[in-house]
């Protein structure tokens, strides 16, 4: 793990450089072995801000802190950085305990569902008005399960003419 300091507009006492190192020293478990961590203090009018920017392989993490006092930012900074650690380790515990559970867990055999009825659109339909029995013809060269076509005799209704399962036709007129 690589720690770099870096103070704007004053100057880190060393006692504060020891006790970052000896936190950063507790995280440890939670960094990758070659993590770079950026401890960033700066100081502004009467606003201290302590940064710390942690990289590693899997992920990256920032954490930023203001107050007046520089130890109690420092302090709160790294506070909040062991909580997110600990909350990101719970998360990858818990996520690898409900797949163990789940996968012990017997799936019922279940009967597939019925698949829901469907409308599909075709249009079998002849424009001109034939009689049945060129209906037939025109239903045969066409190859297809239903025909709606307008009788001679009845130009202003439409029939349906369909095969049925035993191979014969049906033919359904409005009335």
């Amino acid at each position: 793990m690589n720690v770099h300091f870096t103070s704007r507009h004053l100057l880190l006492p060393p006692e504060l450089k020891a006790y970052a190192r000896k936190r950063l020293g507790a995280l440890e478990p939670f960094l990758d072995s070659g993590a770079e961590v950026d401890v960033i203090l700066s100081a502004e009018k009467n606003r201290l801000r302590a940064e710390i920017l942690v990289r590693g392989r899997r992920d990256r993490v920032r954490v930023a802190e203001d107050g007046r006092d520089l130890a109690a930012v420092i302090n709160e900074a790294f506070d909040v950085l062991e909580r997110k650690f600990h909350k990101e380790r719970e998360k990858t515990r818990e996520k690898k305990r409900r797949g163990r559970r789940e996968a012990r867990k017997a799936i019922p055999a279940e009967k597939p569902a019925e698949p829901s009825p469907r409308v599909v659109r075709f249009d079998y339909y002849a424009a001109k008005p034939l009689s049945i029995g060129d209906a037939l013809i025109e239903f045969n060269l066409r190859r297809k399960e239903v025909l709606m076509f307008r009788p001679e005799e009845e130009e202003d209704r439409w029939a349906v003419l369909f095969r049925r399962k035993d191979g014969s036709f049906g033919l359904v007129r409005p009335e």
